[in-house]
């Protein structure tokens, strides 16, 4: 057996990264002063990179498979009596060839597993770009629904006059409210919406503050459905909100 050939099984399993302990250190040494030897580890670690980039592409590329299986050949497949074999009778080629495929199936379940997640997180933006359409979709029907209630709320003490817009779909307690003028708050206050209906206590529909121009929106309070309104107010409540208004109620509408 050559030099070369002695090591020929080393080199490849180096360019797999699974040369280990005393082997490897005497690898190492031979390639300090063996340039053939270090051109072949080169050439099979490009090799390998090849093959594992072709688990994304449509086809492995073309050299890199007679490259291996020329490095599988040059294998000695009977060794001289005088020079025992250093990994046993099984030899070298059908370990290589093992690892090698050891190799790909690795790459191809991490790829495979990234795939996964990629779908998961497509199905997610799907899922949430779906809930906003459904609500859009369902403030546009609250604003422009034959049956959609509006009612409009004033306040005739302010100059300029604070005004409020309420679009209520009873069926389905949806609800918008836009406001306009409103005066600004006491600190840790907050507006707070009521819906009165025709029987029973009022229902907070909603807290909120201005902005600097004095408007405001309520979009969609969890509201029950199917309640009939007889009116709306707005009194002023602590910041998180009250369950019973406090009264005075600075603003007021009734149904149309």
């Amino acid at each position: 057996m050559s030099v070369h050939e002695q090591f020929a099984e080393d080199l490849a399993l180096h360019a797999l990264g699974s040369l280990q302990g005393n082997e490897l250190v005497a690898l190492e040494t031979h390639l300090q002063s063996c340039a053939d030897c270090r051109r072949e580890l080169e050439l099979l670690r490009g090799d390998m990179a090849l093959l594992a980039m072709s688990t994304t592409g449509s086809a492995p590329p073309r050299h890199a498979r007679p490259r291996l299986l020329d490095a599988v050949a040059r294998e000695p497949r009977q060794i001289a009596a005088s020079v025992p074999s250093r990994r046993g009778r099984w030899g070298f080629a059908p370990w290589f060839a093992t690892a090698a495929a050891a190799v790909i199936i690795v790459l191809l379940l991490r790829q495979n597993s990234e795939l996964q997640g990629s779908i998961a997180a497509l199905n997610t933006l799907f899922t949430d770009q779906k809930l906003q359409l459904q609500r859009a979709e369902d403030m546009v029907e609250t604003l422009t629904a034959a049956e959609s209630q509006q009612v409009t709320l004033v306040a005739a003490k302010n100059t300029p006059q604070p005004q409020g817009k309420t679009f209520y779909l009873r069926n389905k307690g949806s609800l918008i409210f836009l406001a306009s003028n409103m005066p600004d708050l006491p600190l840790q206050k907050a507006y707070e919406l009521w819906l009165i209906p025709t029987s029973g206590a009022p229902i907070p529909a909603g807290v909120f503050k201005p902005n600097a121009r004095g408007s405001a929106t309520v979009i969609d309070p969890p509201l029950p459905a199917g309640v009939e309104a007889k009116a709306f107010a707005i009194t002023i409540e602590p910041e998180a909100g009250s369950t019973t208004p406090t009264m005075p109620i600075v603003m007021l509408g009734s149904g149309e």
